[in-house]
């Protein structure tokens, strides 16, 4: 699916703006403060929920206003999606929060999002994917396994609900925790066999994103939240006093990470930030590809200002590797071209949160 028409409403400085994407290379250009990475913020929210920059959506809503809305069409790219239309919308209120419909039907989750309008983002903040603990990642990989495992996101959202009603009955001390052990067992289980196997069919694609960017090679590893050779039931019962001095649930999927080294160490102990930045770029460039060979999605990639985060060389060969996917590309830069890309096939210009078609000289 791409994203082919949006419109914003009150979504940080953006009073209202339209635009009329195209299937390839749009390039969205303005000075700094003017609204692009905003525009980007917009397009994700259709397709995730969420910002890409801020886990506090209301501070998305323009100053003074009380309620931001997106609206998009999506269409379907690619023989197998050809015809399919779907009309998305995202409202979030700073009382009521962030609210959902897809064809103007409310939506049961944010995720029911991630199917009609797939997207990511490679931004300034991409090198934290390296740098900082499992939370982030955890996301990251998440949302590869939601397009490959139909059944994950009613997994992961049982999951969180076992898991809490486990913590209340160890925060009561005198209620057992039996009853929820089973489901948070069984349910565990499930997604952490779904994640590792998808981190599994990742290696090939990883190996080849590392190489072509030329950066440290590194080995990726899925660490499923407890002990290797305990079942995820035998851990909760030899973490059970532990659990129950804390109030909390300590094994399980809601603790495992991506685990990336190199040469035998924590990638974020030996990487700079520039080669922190590659690496997780390599990380994004193997999840898209692993995406359309296993379930044939082409997600729409959101760059903010690469030229600024990439030097020409390893920029020249980010766009390389990016090429054959056939990605619909939104990009943001200070300038009206971007000459890595080639000729943008669409270009909009932003300033002081106003954005518009521009018209680029002959």
């Amino acid at each position: 699916m791409i994203l082919s028409e949006l419109t914003l409403h009150d979504l940080r400085c953006i009073g209202r703006g339209e635009l009329s994407l195209h299937p390839g290379r749009n390039l969205i250009w303005g000075g700094n403060g003017s609204g692009k990475t905003s525009l980007l913020e917009g397009i994700f929210l259709l397709g995730r929920g969420r910002s890409f920059r801020t886990r506090n959506s209301e501070r998305l809503v323009r100053h003074g206003q009380q309620r931001l809305v997106v609206f998009g069409r999506t269409e379907g790219s690619g023989a197998a999606a050809a015809g399919l239309v779907h009309a998305v919308g995202v409202e979030v209120d700073r009382k009521d929060g962030t609210r959902a419909r897809i064809d103007a039907a409310p939506v049961a989750s944010l995720a029911d999002l991630s199917r009609v309008f797939p997207v990511q983002v490679i931004d300034p903040e991409i090198h934290k994917l390296i740098e900082e603990g499992g939370r982030r990642r955890r996301r990251w990989l998440d949302w590869a396994v939601f397009h490959v495992e139909p059944q994950f996101a009613d997994w992961w959202v049982r999951y969180g609900r076992a898991v809490r009603q486990r913590n209340a009955a160890l925060r009561e001390r005198k209620a057992s925790t039996r009853p929820w052990d089973v489901e948070v067992a069984s349910l565990g289980e499930r997604i952490s066999e779904a994640r590792r196997g998808v981190v599994e069919q990742m290696q090939s694609h990883w190996r080849q994103a590392v190489a072509g960017l030329d950066c440290p090679a590194g080995e990726l590893q899925y660490f499923r939240g407890w002990g290797a050779q305990h079942s995820l039931a035998e851990a909760l019962e030899a973490s059970r006093a532990r659990d129950e001095g804390r109030g909390l649930t300590h094994a399980g999927p809601h603790r495992a990470d991506v685990v990336i080294r190199v040469d035998g160490r924590l990638a974020r102990e030996v990487l700079s930030r520039g080669q922190q930045k590659l690496m997780a770029v390599a990380l994004t460039l193997a999840q898209l590809r692993l995406l359309k060979e296993v379930s044939g999605t082409t997600p729409t990639l959101l760059l903010d200002d690469p030229a600024a985060e990439l030097d020409s060389e390893h920029l020249g060969h980010f766009v390389r590797q990016i090429a054959p996917l056939g990605c619909q590309l939104v990009i943001t830069s200070l300038h009206p071209e971007t000459s890595a890309f080639g000729a943008p096939d669409r270009v909009f210009h932003v300033e002081q949160g106003r954005v518009g078609r521009y018209n680029v000289p002959s």
